[in-house]
């Protein structure tokens, strides 16, 4: 389990690289008020967002190795280590001075997971899921995340629509590491060749795929306290509860829900806190104050 959250650390601090990496990119093109397949054409165009390609691309890489050594329901929450270290790096990176409600912000975040994790401690479960339990489970997922990106479709940039598109990219970044995990145990169990033909090698590539593009729209739809919010609080209890459910992984219940509640209550204001903070903006190289400007579909 050790090295399991090593692992789910270190995937986050390259993921939270290559956030910083791609808002920067995601913000020197056009925002549009269509989700156009244009916009990763622009995007490819600047190696800062290439960059922060391979920053997710590692980061996929050490999630896989967390996800074969570990359970869903714990590995996934560490993601929202994403967020402070996104600041931490950002303000490396771009020289932002960092106020001091910034850092008990992440304080809270720090000490909140580590509360929540420990309180429910989930053990136990099975390394693959059998065919059957994933048609509700994507039926289930799937329909939310496209009924929140629908709902995102029909409203102007802004706060609703950046969190109608993050909350989408959440959960499909959780199903995401879902199926990877299943992958991950056919490449243990049968080999390359299996993993290579298995559905869910191919089902979290694309999903995966999808939710990288719903996130590059939900940066460009609205104000960071919208979409951030949303998205790592949204992936971590999806997280949780597609391994609870379909990973039979079983967390401690009874007086240890008292603590892992609290503790989902401090991190959770202190992702809140975070994204209102105007140098975490500031590192992720966002201007809240200025509109989005709004590009026409062309016909």
């Amino acid at each position: 389990m050790a090295l399991s959250v090593f692992l789910a650390v270190l995937a986050a601090c390259s993921n939270a690289l290559g956030t910083v990496l791609q808002r920067r990119a995601a913000l020197t093109v056009p925002a549009s008020t269509s989700l156009r397949l244009g916009l990763i054409l622009d995007l490819l165009r600047r190696p800062v967002w290439l960059a922060g390609i391979a920053g997710v691309t590692a980061s996929a890489i050490l999630q896989a190795l967390a996800l074969a050594s570990g359970s869903l329901a714990m590995v996934q929450p560490i993601f929202i280590l994403e967020l402070p270290l996104a600041l931490v790096i950002g303000g490396a990176v771009f020289h932002v001075h960092r106020s001091r409600k910034a850092w008990s912000s992440v304080a809270c975040i720090a000490a909140g997971l580590t509360v929540f994790l420990f309180s429910l401690a989930p053990s136990g479960g099975r390394d693959t899921v059998s065919g059957f339990r994933w048609v509700p489970t994507l039926l289930v997922v799937g329909g939310i995340a496209t009924a929140l990106v629908l709902a995102a479709t029909r409203r102007p940039l802004g706060t609703a629509r950046a969190s109608c598109l993050a909350a989408g990219a959440a959960l499909g970044n959780a199903l995401t590491a879902a199926l990877m995990k299943s992958a991950m145990a056919i490449l243990g169990d049968q080999g390359l060749e299996a993993f290579l033909l298995s559905w869910q090698t191919y089902g979290f590539a694309m999903i995966g795929a999808t939710s990288l593009f719903l996130l590059g729209t939900a940066m460009q739809a609205g104000p960071l306290i919208a979409s951030q919010p949303a998205l790592t609080l949204t992936d971590a209890v999806t997280g949780v509860a597609l391994g609870v459910t379909i990973y039979a992984e079983v967390p401690r219940t009874g007086m240890w829900l008292v603590p892992a509640l609290t503790g989902f209550a401090v991190l959770t204001y202190g992702v809140l806190a975070l994204s209102r903070t105007r140098c975490l903006a500031n590192c992720l190289n966002t201007d809240e104050e200025q509109p989005h400007a709004v590009e026409h579909a062309m016909g």
